[in-house]
């Protein structure tokens, strides 16, 4: 949204600079994209005076020029035919920029003779495309700044444009008067009010108008009259003027004149040369589909079925709210025209725009929302600027439908804007402010003005307060303490584990990833999912069907997808939700790693090595120690099937108390999810991890042992099939409160141990506690070492 300074005070009685407007409009939510003031490019230009100007020795048309300036007589050489004594001047001395030709001034030689500056002409200083020869002033002393004089003189050559943008529910600041109601509210001046009388019609207006029963939600209300005997041709000097400083090529008054109340007072009108409307009639209507018609941009356009049109008894003449057309556009020699202003539905009106492509200040005003209760009022100001200017006489106003009811109040609570806003602002001066935008308060009743769409409740009221009292006031406070003393913790346990995990998967050289909740119906069923419970309604798609059961999928996805690039080696984890059912409580949440290909790039020492079991088995450990798990556990068999039958393993603190799992994925999972394997991965469920027994902020006191600890090593002869966690376990078992740990160091088949048979040698080692141990204490503890091995896996001590 463009408009002049000059256009602005037509609205606004204010002193304000042009900075200050624009501090003020921002700080009111109309921030200030761009200023354009042509004074401050000319304010280095000067008024001087030709002395004399001799013909160039050795040019035929050039001139050796005297020119009295502020810094005395200087010689300047001058090409213009029009240079000659006696005229006052624009000059431009050493060191000044001209923006037309994009050039600093310099003293020069032309043609063997010096020149001190340049008299400029009006497209050279960018006031027009006027090149014919130099500015010739009727006035003006020596040595004067030209940008005064333009100011004194000719205003609108040096009138300041201001660009602001507008938010889309603020379509009250698309036009002048908007805008200058929201500064006055502020009290940077005081808002012109103008009565519009209504200018009596002398004679029937001859063209009617109708809206189809069908398209009364599209087009609630038409206005329309007849101005006869127009004289159409150039604007007012004061408009073209204010529309060229816009941006607006002015085209003839009388399209200039719906231009002009289109961003005067956001009020899209149409004229159409009535003459020229066939059969005296004009029926608003939607379209069946097919219809064509040439825009006033002189493109053809092709319409869709339910768009909102124009149409007299030929065919289609206006696409309502978006473009009239180019049959019945009006042009110098148009005598008799017909003036619309007529309310169209918003989104009726956007689609129409979006589906021809057709960007036009009606369009972008009308899908926004115009001021239904200001349409009577604008044809009635257009009927007037054009009967002054153009001449002519008036019709009755012919009128269809009826306005669309806007009336709407909220309460104005002032104790709300303390609560919404944190600033204490009187009501007395609530009050006030809403009543300078345009509220009528009646109690504590706020009844919202017609070009107020977006005020849809009690918090707009207290923002529009907030923002006109300016919320840079706001000044910032500390929330108060619920309880004295040391805050609690803000993040729970859950959201602590979680946060340590992230840190702890990615110091172990893994990379995040962040994939859908959703996966598609195979995927999921490789892990258990995919069934009704979990299905969405209305999928993305079908590859997005089922809330996923596990993270694997995702990551081996995603493995996939580096492996097609060329990337093989890959550590990828994941902490996010799964999903066992469709009901709220039915998901958990899943730590997830995943290893592919080799530990390292190849290197001369050979330490690149496929990645094994034992890599997720250790990263597993390493987060489960992360996020408080207890030392402590299990490994045992029984996963589901997507794990290696006999490359996995459960942490667990006993049978039914499972942590989390890790091991080879089986290759049958890997084909199926296109995944070049072999390839690792651990899963850890946070939440079933035990919660520490005790909450504290500080750290427990570090337990160091005081007495020597005792190792015993032990061989057992037991079956091959035994795995050695089953020795290890029965033989952890055997006093859990003084045996420490429990490790296999040696591994022996064949030889004297006999077919089917192995040995597996284990260290024990004892801590006490309280005494050194004796020799007695730990026979005893032996004996029950072996016991409880002997008993577990069926073997015996290796003699």
């Amino acid at each position: 949204m463009k408009f002049t300074l000059s256009w602005l005070k037509t609205h606004l009685d204010t002193d304000a600079s042009v900075d200050e407007i624009a501090e003020t409009l921002t700080d009111l939510g109309l921030e200030v994209e761009e200023i354009s003031n042509p004074a401050a490019r000319l304010r280095d230009f000067t008024i001087g005076k030709v002395l004399e100007a001799e013909k160039h020795p050795d040019a035929d048309r050039l001139r050796v020029c005297q020119v009295d300036t502020d810094e005395g007589v200087k010689q300047i050489i001058c090409g213009a035919p029009n240079a000659r004594a006696g005229i006052t001047v624009v000059v431009a001395k050493p060191g000044v920029y001209v923006p037309g030709i994009d050039t600093t001034i310099s003293v020069g030689k032309i043609r063997g003779i010096e020149s001190f500056g340049m008299m400029a002409s009006e497209r050279e200083m960018e006031l027009s495309d006027e090149h014919d020869g130099i500015i010739e002033l009727p006035s003006g002393e020596v040595g004067e700044s030209f940008a005064d004089w333009l100011a004194a003189n000719r205003p609108a050559k040096v009138d300041p444009v201001i660009e602001i943008a507008i938010t889309p529910n603020r379509p009250d600041a698309l036009g002048v008067h908007g805008i200058a109601r929201d500064l006055a509210a502020r009290g940077l001046g005081t808002l012109k009010t103008t009565d519009i009388a209504p200018v009596p019609g002398v004679f029937p207006c001859p063209v009617s108008v109708s809206i189809d029963a069908d398209t009364q939600d599209q087009c609630p209300v038409f206005y329309g009259r007849l101005i006869r005997g127009v004289k159409n041709g150039p604007s007012p000097a004061w408009l073209q003027d204010a529309l060229r400083a816009i941006g607006l090529r002015p085209i003839s008054f009388l399209v200039d004149v719906t231009n002009f109340y289109t961003y005067d007072r956001n009020r899209p009108l149409h004229v159409f040369d009535a003459d020229k409307i066939a059969g005296n009639a004009l029926r608003v209507h939607r379209a069946q589909g097919g219809e064509t018609l040439v825009g006033l941009d002189e493109k053809e356009y092709a319409f869709e079925p339910d768009m909102t049109l124009i149409s007299d008894a030929e065919g289609v003449e206006s696409i309502a709210g978006v473009m009239g057309g180019l049959p019945t556009g009006v042009t110098e020699q148009t005598e008799n025209v017909f003036l619309e202003a007529a309310y169209f539905d918003p989104i009726r009106t956007a689609y129409t725009g979006r589906a021809l492509k057709i960007n036009s200040d009606a369009r972008y005003r009308f899908e926004r929302g115009i001021d239904p209760l200001w349409t009577p009022v604008g044809i009635e100001a257009a009927t007037r600027m054009i009967l002054d200017h153009a001449g002519g006489e008036a019709s009755e106003v012919v009128v269809t439908g009826k306005l669309p009811e806007t009336a709407r109040a909220y309460r104005l609570d002032a104790a709300r804007v303390q609560s919404l806003v944190g600033m204490e602002i009187p009501e007395a001066d609530q009050r006030q402010t809403l009543t300078a935008l345009g509220f009528k308060l009646e109690g504590d009743m706020a009844h919202v003005p017609s070009w107020r769409p977006d005020i849809q409740g009690e918090a707009d009221l207290v923002e529009e307060v907030a923002r006109i009292a300016s919320l840079t006031k706001l000044e910032g406070k500390p929330l108060p303490r619920v309880t004295a003393g040391v805050p609690q913790p803000v993040m729970t346990l859950k959201q602590r584990r979680e946060q340590a995990a992230r840190r702890t998967c990615a110091a172990l050289g893994y990379n995040e990833c962040i994939s859908y909740s959703f996966i598609d119906q195979a995927s999921a069923a490789l892990f258990g999912g995919g069934e009704d419970a979990t299905r969405l309604e209305n999928p993305i798609s079908s590859e997005m069907s089922h809330m996923r059961p596990a993270l694997l999928p995702g990551l081996l996805q995603a493995a996939s997808r580096n492996q097609a690039r060329g990337i093989n080696d890959m550590a990828l984890f994941e902490v996010g939700p799964a999903f066992d059912g469709g009901e709220p409580g039915e998901q958990h949440l899943l730590i997830t790693g995943l290893l592919v290909g080799h530990t390292g790039p190849k290197d001369v020492l050979g330490a690149s090595r496929p990645v094994d079991v034992f890599d997720a088995k250790a990263d597993a450990e390493a987060v489960l120690a992360a996020i408080g798990a207890p030392t402590k556990v299990q490994i045992l068999r029984g996963a589901p099937d997507w794990w290696h039958p006999g490359r996995h393993g459960k942490i667990c603190l006993g049978p039914k108390k499972v942590l989390g799992l890790f091991g080879e994925l089986h290759p049958r999972i890997l084909e199926k999810m296109d995944v070049k394997g072999p390839a690792m991965a651990f899963t850890i469920r946070p939440d079933e991890v035990p919660q520490p027994r005790k909450a504290a902020a500080t750290r427990p006191a570090l337990e160091l042992a005081d007495l020597q600890p005792v190792e015993r090593d032990f061989a057992f002869v037991v079956d091959a099939d035994v795995e050695a966690l089953t020795l290890v376990n029965a033989a952890a078992g055997a006093d859990k409160a003084l045996i420490a740990d429990v490790h296999v160091f040696d591994e022996f088949i064949g030889g004297s141990v006999g077919d089917g048979k192995k040995s597996l040698a284990v260290t024990v080692r004892l801590q006490p506690k309280e005494a050194t141990l004796k020799e007695a204490e730990i026979e005893a503890v032996s004996a029950k070492i072996v016991d409880k091995v002997t008993k577990a896996t069926g073997g015996v001590l290796r003699g």
